[in-house]
């Protein structure tokens, strides 16, 4: 056997094994009958403590919307010209 080659089969990169997509798929089937019930329990909590509800909302968020990362460009791009932002 040549260095590098693999030999055998395996999984495809990024593709998630049987298993893990099988527990994804009976969550997200508990988290969609659950729907209402969560509705209902956050309602509840934001007539108490409106607060805590924004709390929560957005610790669920981070869920369902990627969190934005930090970047930086540092050095020449190679770019001529100006930039000119409206606001």
């Amino acid at each position: 056997m040549a260095l590098g080659r693999k030999t055998g089969g395996g999984s495809r990169k990024g593709i998630p094994n049987k298993a893990t997509r099988d527990v994804r798929t009976v969550l997200s089937g508990f988290i969609e009958s659950k729907s209402a019930d969560v509705e209902q329990l956050w309602d509840r909590v934001a007539q108490r403590d409106p607060a805590k509800a924004v709390e929560l909302y957005a610790k669920l968020a981070e869920f369902i919307l990627p969190k934005l990362s930090r970047s930086t460009v540092d050095g020449d791009l190679g770019i001529r010209g100006k930039l000119i932002i409206d606001g």
